[in-house]
């Protein structure tokens, strides 16, 4: 082979190099790009003379899968606790707030409660008792309403991201398409095409924990934690946001098969990503504090409406209930088939917690009662058409079906029902019950003294309950964020390793660049001296 041959495809062997060296440098900031390198190859078998030049044998993507994926599960897991994070901060400045919060303003009821037994028949003693209590009322159903648009809020987020999801979903697809035809046109990697799908499937798992598997050398498959597909081959499959058919204050998620049915997802299939941040933070925070705040709010306008009935008012009529408050909800699903139908009621208020419940009907008449807290499982059976559980007494009605399902929430929306019953200050029940005198004292006395009664679930004050409930939440922010800095690490981490891996290096590639440069005069040399020598020997001929 001649040496113009030869410094012929040292030029083109240059050029390329060049080309993909200038291609890195002007992608040094590009997200999702993966360095590449071209890879150079003895052209032929060359012959006794010399050899055959240099050819071309490819465009490398430097992409490492395994060190990528780690790293999409850290920030999948990185971008729930964010969002988890978030959302729980807001809880905790809400129930923490020394100024506003509900603790100074229950001590400010009972501060009052305190004032009427020094003066049981004063006018101003008691206006004042009807006064602190509309405003530690108006706190709980403020607190209440926030929590409730905060429900709102996550409900429009999710569907938001459910949204983004499939967009994405569809876009994977799509590139596994071009990712196919292109190889077969070309028999060459398409890497933007590739770093464009890896970017992708980055993006997806920021939104929800996926899998990702290879078929066929080139075309992926994305799928839930449970295996569902989102993307198999070039076709997508959506996610739908619906309402929960124990809850219909709540959207959840339905996964749409390629015949268009759709089938609710159990929460626990949607892992990592901001969805799973959502759904785990209105799970174990935000219904746990809207049940606690309900659970506070029925604890004291119970016992409060018990002791005040036990009374007598200035009129010398008995006592009547000091507070309204909301009543336990019931749900039946949506699916059921039978015509079964509940009313509840609050029964033993020392019984009650802030735990839900979910009741299937057996075929015997009796109900399995799950714990949704717990999980503890137990049965109960009617009596005298009711039931009682977790101090809730329900009145059953209808016919149900074997396996219909009904979701007890005995406090969740309790707190925004919260109210006070009584406007007239003269009906305010101080005198006990036997006295039947206007100077008596004795049943303000024994108000008052609920509020060192251990009453929350038998076990705590009522500060000791809001107290818990802070605590609760103030836990749950502080190991997000402890969890959160601990990922954070991990993904600085693995997010170097990628970098030194598939990550471009200015310093590095402009040495390259020198180098090619210098590849590429050389080369052009050898044809400037195979031009020279081809000269002389004509010359010669001549």
């Amino acid at each position: 082979m001649s040496l113009y041959s030869i410094g012929l495809s040292g030029l083109s062997a240059a050029q390329n190099a060049l080309s993909t060296t200038s291609n890195n440098i002007s992608n040094v900031y590009t997200d999702g790009y993966s360095r590449q390198l071209t890879l150079l190859g003895q052209n032929g078998t060359g012959d006794a003379a010399g050899g055959s030049g240099v050819s071309v044998d490819g465009i490398q993507r430097q992409y490492n899968g395994y060190i990528s994926s780690q790293l999409n599960q850290v920030n999948s897991q990185q971008s729930a606790l964010e969002t988890y994070q978030s959302q729980v901060n807001q809880v905790d400045d809400l129930l923490a707030d020394s100024d506003s919060g509900l603790t100074t303003l229950m001590q400010g009821f009972f501060s009052s409660v305190e004032d009427l037994t020094g003066a049981p028949a004063d006018a101003a003693a008691r206006e004042g008792v009807l006064g602190s209590s509309r405003s530690m009322v108006a706190q709980f159903r403020a607190y209440d309403s926030y929590l409730g648009d905060m429900r709102e809020g996550i409900n429009g987020q999710i569907g938001d991201v459910v949204t983004q999801v499939n967009n994405l979903s569809d876009q994977i697809a799509g590139l596994n398409k071009q990712v196919t035809l292109a190889r077969a046109r070309s028999g060459e990697e398409p890497n933007a095409l590739l770093d464009q799908r890896d970017k992708l499937v980055s993006d997806l798992g920021e939104l929800v924990d996926v899998n990702v598997q290879v078929q066929d050398g080139s075309t992926y498959q994305v799928s839930l934690s449970n295996g569902i597909p989102l993307v198999a081959g070039n076709k997508s499959f959506d996610l739908v946001a619906v309402k929960n058919s124990d809850d219909p204050s709540s959207i959840t998620i339905a996964y749409e098969d390629g015949a268009g049915s759709q089938s609710p997802l159990k929460e626990s299939v949607i892992k990592g990503g901001e969805l799973g941040g959502l759904m785990s933070f209105r799970r174990e925070t935000l219904d746990n504090a809207q049940n606690q705040l309900g659970q506070l709010a029925v604890t004291l306008a119970s016992s409060f409406n018990a002791q005040h009935e036990a009374g007598v008012d200035l009129n010398g009529d008995e006592g009547e209930a000091f507070f309204d408050i909301g009543s336990p909800t019931i749900v039946s699903r949506s699916t059921n088939n039978g015509s079964g139908s509940m009313s509840a009621e609050y029964g033993d208020i020392s019984q009650l917690t802030s735990d839900d419940y979910r009741l299937t009907y057996q075929a015997n008449g009796s109900y399995s009662v799950e714990n949704l807290s717990s999980g503890d499982i137990s049965t109960v059976s009617p009596e005298d058409g009711t039931l009682s559980v977790g101090g809730v007494t329900l009145a059953l009605g209808g016919n149900p079906a074997e396996g219909d399902v009904f979701t007890l929430q005995p406090t969740r929306n309790a707190a925004a029902g919260f109210d006070v019953a009584l406007s007239d200050t003269s009906k305010i029940a101080a005198a006990d019950g036997d006295s039947g005198g206007s100077g008596d004292n004795r049943n303000a006395l024994a108000l008052l003294d609920l509020q060192n009664q251990k009453l929350v679930g038998g076990s705590a004050t009522l500060s000791g309950g809001y107290a818990a409930m802070v605590s609760d939440v103030g836990n749950r922010a502080a190991i997000t964020q402890a969890n959160l800095t601990t990922q954070e690490g991990l993904s600085d981490q693995l997010f170097a390793y990628q970098q030194a891996d598939s990550g471009v290096n200015l310093d590095e590639e402009y040495a390259n660049l020198m180098q090619y440069q210098q590849y590429y005069s050389a080369n052009a040399k050898i044809i400037e001296a195979g031009s020279t020598i081809l000269d002389t020997i004509l010359n010669l001929r001549a």
